[in-house]
Parts: structure tokens; C-alpha cells; sequence
């Protein structure tokens, strides 16, 4: 630790009011000691670690933190803020903020070392005296360990024990009552009731801070309940896998993480807590609480989540919410489920379709079923068996979104009557409507079964047959009997006041979607919006104003990486060289309708881009639908120009809105960097060559 920090990197006034103005103070003392190669690059990723989950802890901790390829050496800033600042914590701002600074291969060893730090964190003696500290030198050397702060000798100590990522506070205490003297009375001679033993996995997007900070916590409160705990630290350092004995002699599992598990599988069939890594840390009291009380229903996974044994599932879909969280989050994470796992069956089957209207015209609807007549050299042929292929992919959207809809709320179990609601939801002609409620009844009964307390040796059977065929079973009832037709009703009355849009009512409703679009790029609005044109389109013979509305999605959806794009290249200066390389990459993404490629942008200034680029979307949308521009294709950008409606009038809403976009994002950051410059030198101080070295000096935006 002791070339990670000093007392240049230590501000004990930090006068900064926002954790953008604290990133930036700190990080400029990491750039003046040459650990940092290019600080807007720098803060950029610090912002886009940031936008992933907020770093701030309870206890008045911030930890903004990342690893990047403008970082020479693992380094650790510390400022002191008396006023505060709100690193997005529950219990409010933090006045002991870390930068930590991680290169983008740091090697083991400096990673375990900020990881220890993290672990530090939560010594109530350790950010006291950080707290107490009059001298950067001595606050640099209380980070590094060098001088032991009040009742570390008891910290240490523990600290020797603790980093067997294992606590075992009932054996501990059971030693002590053996060798205690006796009081007069009668011990009894049974056996002490074996204590509750629990295994846990940690991680975060980084895998430095909040990783080592969750395992720390949960020790800590595992301690104090007197349950035995073992932590496996997902970490930037690797991880050490848990003995498979551990796991099986455990009662309870803490899944602690805001990326993936790795081999989430090995703890099937366990009593199971899964939830964001800032509830490990903020509340892990809770949380032992919570598995020792899922234990005792006798509630336990149904098997290891899809994906697992190494590979990448989504997080949103392995778990159904935080126990913290609102119903509103949660319901939104469920439906993100279904649609994210909707999406790729809407492009390959809307492309598919598309590829059959523009080889075969938009008569290829009516040609036969190509099983019974396909002929190799007729281009009709292959227009006819890509367009029925595409259909059939398109018949598995709605049975998809609800299966997956039930699945982000009951894990596996959901899929079946999932899968069944979907399903029915078609055969009633509910459509999307149906399928999401199909979706949510379906993971709301399973839930509902698997509360039901059964005796232990039917528990095996649970999951294969009693809930699928009782979900099933209730689901289809309610689609078939009470709900489906209702909702096929208010589906067919949407579908026709869709149809009957027309004049400003049609360009209003095209400027709402394009700022819903470019309000999150690529995030839960975003989709929702994209969901309501690609549901509309998602027909054999979709309308004339489904059409239009897809048209109006998929344009607004280019502007904000293509305005990026075109920023960089037309006032270069204003951004750094990480973002000029992005805005090559921008130009591709762009014309291929993937809006996520102005993301970099938009965490590193989220207050110009965001806004400039919700203005440009929104012109775009109007214009795309006063030009009553169509497109029958869910996704493919320029690349399916050809089969849009009014093709040239198009790209003009396109390019408008393009152009409007990257006009208020230069403003707005020309503007900032001329506010900076004239607040950096001062009304006297024309040549920032002339300032003294101490004094900090313009940085270009």
C-alpha cells in the first residue's frame, strides 16, 4: 500500500458540492503525480462505474472507483468533506470520500491490497480517526496501516481471522464456555445444537471495493448473530471456489452481487437469498435473517439459474428484486425480463420477414407453405421461406415475453405456465396485453405455491410436477375463462385508435416515442417504447399506422450515437481522445439502430448529452411521422432503407435530427468549457503558463 498513497493524494478540505467535482479534485492530484494519463478519459470511466450502481455507503462513505487504461500504477485518493456530498447512499452524503484507481491489467497483488482497504472501510475505529486526522501525512499513513488507529489491535486481530473469509462465532464461543469455570450449577451433558452455517458469494461490476466490503459486513453480522459464515469473494483478484463440502453442509445461501454468479448452479436446491451487493453491506443483519427464515419454511432453489457454470446471464432475470426495493422496481425488472430475452426473436424474425417483402414484394404473404412447393432457382421460393420463417419467429414473442416475465419473478419454475399463459394469450387474440399479464399471474402463482409449507419428502418432486402442473393448470383457467377475452377487447381497442391517428395527433405521438428512446439509450423507457412499435408490427399484416410507428422508433432510436459521431468529428477538442475513438465506432452503431453507442457519452456528461439528444429524437420522431414514412422491419438501421415507406423523406428526419442534436451538444459543452477556463485563471490571470506550480490548471473539456 505504501506506493498507492501519500499526502499529495490526501484533501482534508474537499470543497467540492457533487461527486462529478470530487471525482474530478482527486483524480487531478493522481494526474499532477503522473498515475493518471489522460484525466477526462480517466473521469469518464469513473462515471460509467458510477452509472452502474452509486457508490456511496452507509456511514458517510463514498467510493467512486474503476479500473482504466489511463491509470500507470494502483492508486488511492482521500478527501475530507465537511459540508458532505451525496454519493447516492440511503442515510445520506459522505464526508470520507476514496478515489480508487485501478490500470485496466493491475496484477493480483495490488488488487488484494485494495480489497483489503475495502474491508477497512467497515472499521468503525478506522474512518473515526480518518475523521479526527489534522495532517495528510498521517491520514496517508492511516490508509496505508502504517499507524494503527483506536482499538486497532483488536481489529487486527480479528483481521488475522477474518481473512479466512470464514467466521465461526458459535465454535469460538462454545471453546470459551468449556473452559469456563464452573457456577454451581448442573451443565447438561447433551450436545450444543449444531449453529446455522451459511455460505455466501460477493461481487460488483469492478470486483475491488464493494465486493471485499459486502464479504467484511456479512462476517461482521454473522458474528454477532452467531451463525457460522463462508464468503467467496468474486473479486478483480480472481476467486477462491468454495469446498463443495461447505456447500453441502450448508443451510443457507447469500448471493450478494450486481454482476453474474459464476457457477451459480453448485447451490441448487439451497435456501437462497439473492439480492444487489449493497444490501450485503448497508443491511446484512437483514439478509442472515432473511436465508435462516427461508430455511425454516423449508423454501430452496429450484436449480441453478440458466447460464451459469461460468457463462453470462442477465442479472435482472436471476433475480426478481431486492427485498429493499419497491413493488415498482420490481415490476419493472420483471417485465425487462421478458423483454430482453423478446427482443432477439422480434429482430431475426422482423428481418427475416423484411428480407422475404424485399426479395418476393409485399405479395409473398400469400404464397404457399414452402413444404409443399420449393423451387431452388426461384428467387419467390426463398422470399417465401424466409418470410415463414420469419413468422414463425414472431409467433414466439408473446409465450417468450410471459415466459420470461414469470421467470425474472420465479426463477425456472416460472417458464411453464409462462410459456402456457403466452401461449393462450394468442389463441384469444390478447396479444402483448395478454401475454404480460400471462406473464406476472404466472410468476405470482408459483410464488404463491411454493410459500405453501410441505412435508420434506415430497420437496424433490416440488419443482418437476406439483408446480408446473398446479401453475399450469391456474394460469390457463384464468386465461381461458376470466381474463383472456377482457383484455383481447382493450387490445383490439388500442389497435384501433392507433389506426385512426392521423395530422398532429400522429406527430405528437412520434415525438413522444423518440424522446422515450433517447431518454435512457437502450434502458427499461427506451425499451418499453421500442416493445409498443414492435408489438404493433408483430402481424402477418400489420397497419398502415404500426408501420409508421416502428419507422418513427427506429429513427430516433439512430440520433443520439450518429449526432455523437458527427460531435467528435466537427469540434474535436471538445472531447477527450477516448471519446473521439468512440465516435468512430459511433458511426456504425448509429446507421445500425444500436442507440447504446452514445452510452460512453452520455455517463461521462449525462447533463448535455442526454437532453441534447432527447431534443433530437423527438424531431426526428415528429418528422418521420408527419412524412408518414413506414418500415416493416424491427431493426437494421440504413440497412433496410429499402424497405421503408417515403425512403428519402426519412433519412431527412434522420439527418435533422442528427444535426439539431450535435448543434445543442457542442453549445452546451463549448459553453462549460468557457465557464471552466474563466473560473480556473481568474479575471487577472490571462496566461495559465504564469500560474504558480500549486495552483491547479485548465483542463480541456
Amino acid at each position: 500500500m505504501s506506493d498507492m498513497t501519500g499526502a499529495d493524494l490526501v484533501d482534508l478540505d474537499l470543497s467540492a458540492d457533487t461527486k462529478e467535482a470530487a471525482a474530478r479534485a482527486l483524480a487531478e492530484r493522481m494526474a499532477a503525480q503522473g498515475r493518471v494519463t489522460d484525466l477526462e478519459g480517466f473521469l469518464a470511466d469513473v462515471a460509467a462505474r458510477e452509472a452502474q450502481l452509486p457508490t456511496g455507503l452507509d456511514g458517510g462513505i463514498g467510493i467512486p472507483h474503476c479500473r482504466s487504461e489511463h491509470v500507470t500504477a494502483p492508486t488511492l485518493a482521500f478527501g475530507r468533506s465537511a459540508r458532505g456530498i451525496d454519493f447516492g447512499a440511503a442515510d445520506g452524503p459522505a464526508d470520507l470520500v476514496f478515489l480508487i484507481a485501478a490500470p485496466a491489467g493491475a496484477d493480483d497483488a495490488h488488487l488484494t491490497i485494495l480489497s483489503s482497504l475495502a474491508r477497512q472501510l467497515m472499521n468503525a475505529e478506522f474512518t473515526d480517526a480518518l475523521r479526527a486526522v489534522a495532517d495528510p501525512a498521517r491520514a496517508a499513513a492511516l490508509i496505508r496501516g502504517e499507524e494503527p488507529a483506536a482499538g486497532d489491535e483488536d481489529s487486527a486481530e480479528r483481521a488475522s481471522v477474518d481473512g479466512e473469509d470464514s467466521v465461526a462465532a458459535p465454535a469460538a464461543a462454545s471453546a470459551v464456555a468449556a473452559t469456563a469455570p464452573a457456577t454451581g450449577e448442573p451443565q447438561p451433558s447433551a450436545a450444543p445444537e449444531p449453529p446455522f452455517r451459511i455460505v455466501a458469494v460477493t461481487s460488483c461490476p469492478t470486483g475491488i471495493a464493494h465486493t471485499y466490503m459486502a464479504a467484511e459486513s456479512l462476517e461482521n453480522a454473522a458474528r454477532e448473530a452467531g451463525v457460522e459464515i463462508v464468503v467467496e469473494t468474486q473479486g478483480s483478484a480472481g476467486f477462491e471456489r468454495l469446498d463443495p463440502e461447505v456447500i453441502a453442509a450448508a443451510d443457507g445461501v447469500i448471493l450478494a452481487h450486481d454482476v453474474p454468479v459464476r457457477e451459480k448452479d453448485r447451490f441448487a436446491g439451497k435456501p437462497t437469498v439473492d439480492t444487489g451487493v449493497k444490501a450485503a453491506v448497508n443491511r446484512p443483519g437483514e439478509l442472515i435473517g432473511e436465508v435462516r427464515a427461508k430455511a425454516a419454511r423449508g423454501e430452496a432453489t429450484a436449480g441453478g439459474a440458466a447460464g451459469s457454470a461460468g457463462t453470462a446471464a442477465a442479472t435482472p432475470v436471476e433475480r426478481g428484486g431486492e427485498p429493499g426495493e419497491g413493488y415498482g422496481t420490481r415490476l419493472r425488472k420483471w417485465l425487462m425480463s421478458g423483454v430482453s430475452y423478446m427482443v432477439p426473436f422480434v429482430a431475426a424474425g422482423g428481418l427475416l420477414i423484411a428480407l422475404g417483402f424485399a426479395i418476393g414484394g409485399y405479395e409473398i404473404d400469400k404464397a404457399p407453405s414452402v413444404t409443399d412447393h420449393f423451387a431452388w432457382a426461384q428467387a419467390d421460393s426463398w422470399a417465401a421461406l424466409f418470410f415463414q420463417i420469419g413468422g414463425v419467429a414472431f409467433a414466439f414473442l408473446v409465450p417468450v415475453l410471459a415466459g420470461y416475465i414469470a421467470y425474472g419473478m420465479a426463477d425456472r419454475p416460472g417458464l411453464v405456465p409462462g410459456f402456457v399463459g403466452g401461449s393462450i394469450a394468442l389463441t384469444v387474440n390478447a396479444g402483448f396485453l395478454g401475454g404480460l399479464a400471462a406473464g406476472l399471474i404466472s410468476g405470482a402463482v408459483v410464488l404463491a405455491v411454493q410459500r405453501v409449507r410441505i412435508p420434506k419428502a415430497l420437496r424433490g418432486i416440488m419443482p418437476v410436477v406439483v408446480i408446473p402442473l398446479i401453475s399450469a393448470a391456474v394460469v390457463g383457467f384464468l386465461m381461458f375463462v376470466v381474463i383472456g377475452k377482457p383484455i383481447a377487447s382493450a387490445q383490439e381497442a388500442m389497435t384501433d385508435w392507433l389506426d385512426g391517428l392521423s395530422g398532429a395527433n400522429a406527430v405528437l405521438l412520434g415525438a413522444l416515442l423518440g424522446l422515450m428512446m433517447c431518454f435512457d439509450l437502450g434502458g427499461p423507457v427506451n425499451k418499453v417504447a421500442y416493445t409498443f412499435a414492435t408489438a404493433g408490427i408483430a402481424v402477418s399484416d400489420p397497419s398502415d399506422s404500426a408501420m409508421k410507428i416502428m419507422a418513427a422508433v427506429m429513427a430516433a432510436g439512430m440520433v443520439p450515437p450518429l449526432a455523437m459521431a458527427l460531435a467528435t468529428t466537427v469540434r474535436a477538442r471538445l472531447f477527450n481522445a477516448a471519446e473521439r475513438e468512440n465516435g468512430k465506432a459511433a458511426w456504425v452503431l448509429g446507421a445500425s439502430f444500436i442507440s447504446e453507442g452514445a452510452i460512453p457519452f452520455a455517463a461521462a456528461d449525462p447533463l448535455r448529452v442526454i437532453p441534447s439528444s432527447m431534443v433530437g429524437g423527438a424531431v426526428t420522431g415528429a418528422l418521420s411521422m408527419a412524412f408518414d414514412a413506414t418500415l416493416r422491419a424491427p431493426h437494421g438501421g440504413i440497412f433496410v432503407v429499402p424497405l421503408i415507406g417515403n425512403p428519402l423523406l426519412y433519412l431527412v428526419a434522420v439527418a435533422a435530427g442528427v444535426c439539431v442534436t450535435t448543434a445543442l451538444v457542442i453549445a452546451l459543452k463549448g459553453l462549460r468549457k468557457q465557464a471552466r477556463d474563466s473560473v480556473t485563471r481568474g479575471p487577472g490571470d490571462a496566461d495559465p503558463s504564469t500560474r504558480t506550480p500549486g495552483a491547479k490548471q485548465p483542463v480541456s473539456a
